[in-house]
């Protein structure tokens, strides 16, 4: 790291080399892109950190993250070097690809909406890196700079990080027809107490989803333990129709399944649960234009979902 008070400035080769790890998103991508050995990128990073003093990219198994302060570095840097490359005559491709989109959110939306919905835009050229996860974390990683977008289920509090309303998730309580001619009608007799004789599945061993929508639609508490958990609604979904028992999922997640009879929806409320997902992304225009186009699409496809 410089000494406190000089003004030195890296080489300008580390910095044609940052920018082009932080435009392709990993090094071996760099490497090729600038015709070095990857063992040379790796060691100019390392040479940049160094100088700056922070670390730049998180490594990861598969390419590598941009932190806050590459972000930050990228801003600075970007226009002069690329106005360089073309005095220069210099176009190994440092400005021909935008740097990946980072995109994060929960593994069900992402895989069965998002994704499908952004397939036109990656038919572009727009290249994306999807993390799956729980909302908590990636929110923490998105202020570390490690994403550029998060999907959370519930707006973030605080001002490090904006949130619009992206989308309504109506939950539905089903089971398989099997299990639905056994309880349907005792159900709408008896309340939900019958339901404590049918196997439940949830994604959590806390049965989040499912405790939500006994406090909102029978104003009562969930008492029964899950007879399976798995980590993933499609997974859930999965056993539910194949007749493990009983669940609560997001109906845009069954849709299919309930339009073709291979599950049941075992209560209709008239005021069903909803619970609201938020596109998140830190203050600030982005650097990357494909995370705008990214953002826009969302939000002009979130209400269809």
């Amino acid at each position: 790291m410089p000494a406190s008070g000089t003004a030195s400035v890296p080489d300008l080769n580390l910095l044609r080399t940052f920018l082009a790890v932080y435009r392709s998103g990993s090094f071996t991508a760099a490497a090729g892109l600038l015709g070095l050995s990857q063992p040379t990128v790796t060691a100019q990073i390392r040479s940049l950190e160094r100088h700056t003093g922070r670390e730049l990219f998180q490594r990861l198994p598969r390419g590598a993250a941009p932190t806050a302060v590459a972000h930050d570095l990228a801003t600075r840097v970007a226009a002069p070097l690329d106005a360089l490359a073309g005095v220069t005559g210099d176009h190994t491709a440092l400005h021909e690809r935008a740097a990946p989109v980072h995109l994060a959110g929960p593994a069900e939306l992402l895989c069965t909406r998002l994704l499908p919905t952004l397939a036109p835009l990656v038919a572009e050229g727009v290249r994306l890196r999807v993390t799956l996860g729980l909302t908590e974390p990636l929110l923490d990683e998105l202020r570390a700079g490690r994403h550029d977008l998060v999907i959370a289920t519930f707006r973030p509090r605080g001002r490090s990080l904006t949130a619009v309303p992206l989308m309504d998730e109506e939950f539905v309580l089903v089971a398989a027809p099997t299990w639905a001619e056994r309880v349907k009608g005792q159900l709408a007799a008896q309340g939900p107490a019958v339901l404590h004789a049918v196997p439940l599945v949830s994604y959590a061993e806390d049965l989040p989803i499912a405790r939500r929508y006994w406090r909102h639609a029978f104003g009562t508490r969930l008492s029964c333990p899950a007879a399976i958990t798995v980590p993933d609604l499609r997974g859930v979904l999965a056993a539910v129709t194949a007749g493990a028992g009983f669940t609560v999922l997001p109906r845009y997640l069954c849709h299919d399944e309930l339009a073709s009879g291979a599950l049941v929806a075992l209560h209709e409320p008239d005021d069903s649960p909803i619970n609201t997902g938020y596109l998140v992304q830190r203050p600030g225009r982005p650097d990357n234009p494909d995370v705008t186009r990214v953002r826009n699409l969302l939000i002009e496809a979130g209400p269809t979902w």
